[in-house]
């Protein structure tokens, strides 16, 4: 979309929107317009509250989901099964797993899979505090829930390598999730059924 513009505060706001994920210039137009169109405070409050954002999220010390405070409100909550832990990429991932309704235990956020490809190595994932919060002890059941491509699955190998050593049970969702998928798409009933007919991970090598 080459566009001219007469304004270059508009130019500006519009490039700033592009630059989000999914958002093409002509989309971003049509949001700065919206924008323009309501009161200032609609506009104020929207810019402030992106910087609130940015400036006052923190991250969970526990599991690394994002929160508004040092402990997240799902490690907070004393009705959860503290026992279990469901091991996730990404935030995005928590939120499609509890959208499910079928996980009543605690979460461990990643942050993204083992990826020589792309540079990301063990050290570079939150796999040694998933290893220490077992360590605690109090754990019962590790369960996989990483997406099934090549890297979830390496991760998936490296995750069981490294908790072998301690009495847990370590357990895979069903792959009900297509090879390739990405979890955060799987619609609901589809990732619920795959996390309660979840398998020991050690049947996964067998052919």
């Amino acid at each position: 979309m080459n566009t001219d513009f007469a304004s270059k505060l508009l130019e500006n706001a519009v490039s700033k929107f592009a630059k989000l994920p999914g958002i093409g210039r002509k989309t971003a137009l049509r949001l700065v317009l919206h924008l323009l169109r309501q009161e200032q405070s609609v506009a104020e409050n929207f810019g402030n509250a992106i910087i609130r954002l940015r400036q006052d999220i923190k991250y969970c010390k526990v599991c690394h989901n994002i929160s508004d405070t040092d402990v997240c409100a799902l490690c907070a909550d004393t009705t959860r099964d503290n026992t279990t832990i469901c091991v996730v990429e990404n935030v995005r991932e928590v939120m499609a797993v509890e959208g499910t309704g079928q996980f009543r235990g605690l979460y461990h956020v990643l942050g993204g899979v083992i990826s020589p490809m792309d540079g990301i190595g063990p050290a570079d994932l939150e796999i040694e505090s998933l290893v220490q919060r077992v360590a605690k002890g109090g754990v019962k059941e590790v369960i996989l829930a990483l997406s099934a491509t090549m890297e979830g699955d390496t991760t998936n190998f490296y995750i069981f390598r490294k908790l072998a050593p301690y009495d847990v049970r370590i357990t895979l969702i069903a792959r009900g999730v297509s090879i390739g998928d990405e979890l955060e798409y799987t619609d609901e009933i589809t990732l619920g059924r795959s996390i309660l007919n979840r398998t020991p991970f050690s049947d996964s090598f067998k052919g």
